[in-house]
């Protein structure tokens, strides 16, 4: 197996030369998909933009995502302990397929690109087991007649949905889809029982997401430092840090890792009793299509609302990490908080038009 290359201790500082071995690495394509997204992970932390190493080597900005993330993925299963043959299958192919995993922990990443090889997924099937494996995380303990194992996952999420169809065509495709998938024989006896019983368990729709747009220039705050109250000395004005503005939201940061966005006073706002944000995907959030557009969203969490109904979303500690999740019925585990709203930015053609003093109204 081709060996990967080793990143830096500080991409930042390497030399011409470094920098200009992995553009003509990446030029020629030599090695495989893992060491380009390993090679463009480093000129990218060294300062390069996407659209620079686009024009140096030719790799469009949407084939570095796919390779420098999947290039993630393949380190964190190799991490695992994931086997020869599927590490050797992952090094040479399906880039596409290993993205679909970002969402998921090492663990499950592991046992995901297992499922892959086995089954030989394209990149279509592997967001629809990511999706299935992820959702199927947040049992504490897997559902009656299925185990952990992450064929059983698909196998519940095929056998849940094909209760829900009476059309014998879609629900027959289920039980197929299932069956393909279950791992265990209770997983395969719970997924036949289906060929015999027809009974229709309707799906209650999930509540819709809190969304809200920004929509006008003004709703977009500013927040600035306050030296003080007079008198004051020069000493005063010289100690107010600088506050860096940060992404179409104005997040601004101070020093450290501390840092706060301004939100519009909205009566839903101003209702939070304790407030945090958390920035976010539009595809980490449940529920989304995909026809849903992709972009960076504000996700307003109640800390103080931990109480779980029916109506609303929630953030819960999936595995060690923070996830977003509808629950029908109450949850095994527990509610760190409440999704109040989630924001959408303003879109805006020009960012520099609202900037231009001759442009506010009189």
């Amino acid at each position: 197996m081709t060996s990967q290359p080793q990143d830096t201790q500080n991409p930042g500082n390497m030399s011409s030369e470094e920098k200009s071995e992995l553009l003509r690495k990446l030029r020629q394509k030599q090695g495989n998909w893992v060491e380009w997204g390993s090679a463009i992970t480093q000129l990218q932390k060294s300062g390069y933009n996407p659209q620079t190493i686009f024009e140096e080597t030719g790799f469009e900005p949407v084939q570095q995502n796919q390779v420098t993330v999947g290039a993630q993925v393949y380190s964190s299963i190799e991490k695992v302990g994931a086997s020869s043959e599927v590490l050797s299958h992952f090094s040479q192919r399906a880039s596409d397929v290993l993205y679909e995993f970002r969402l998921l922990t090492q663990e499950e990443r592991a046992s995901a690109g297992e499922l892959a090889f086995k089954h030989q997924l394209d990149c279509d099937e592997a967001r629809e087991i990511a999706r299935a494996i992820k959702d199927y995380s947040r049992f504490r303990n897997p559902p009656e007649g299925f185990t952990a194992h992450p064929g059983d996952a698909v196998a519940y999420q095929s056998w849940k949905l094909a209760r829900q169809y009476s059309d014998l065509q879609e629900r027959s495709r289920l039980i197929a889809k299932g069956l393909r998938f279950a791992h265990s024989p209770q997983a395969r006896k719970q997924i036949e029982q289906l060929l015999t019983d027809f009974t229709v368990v309707s799906k209650r729709p999930a509540p819709t997401l809190p969304f809200y747009r920004l929509e006008s220039t003004s709703e977009l705050a500013r927040i600035l430092p306050v030296a003080g109250e007079m008198p004051l000395k020069p000493e005063d004005l010289k100690a107010v840090p600088i506050v860096e503005e940060i992404g179409a939201f104005r997040m601004v940061r101070v020093s450290g890792e501390q840092a706060w966005i301004p939100l519009p006073g909205w009566q839903v706002v101003l209702a939070i009793e304790d407030p945090v944000v958390i920035l976010s995907s539009t595809e980490r959030l449940p529920n989304q299509t995909a026809n849903s557009p992709l972009e960076q969203v504000v996700v307003v969490i109640d800390r103080a609302q931990r109480q779980w109904d029916d109506n609303s979303y929630f953030v819960i500690d999936n595995n060690g990490e923070l996830d977003f999740q509808w629950f029908e019925t109450a949850p095994e585990v527990p509610i760190l908080g409440k999704i109040t709203v989630i924001v959408r930015a303003k879109k805006v053609l020009d960012e520099d038009f609202n900037k231009d003093s001759w442009q506010i109204e009189e």
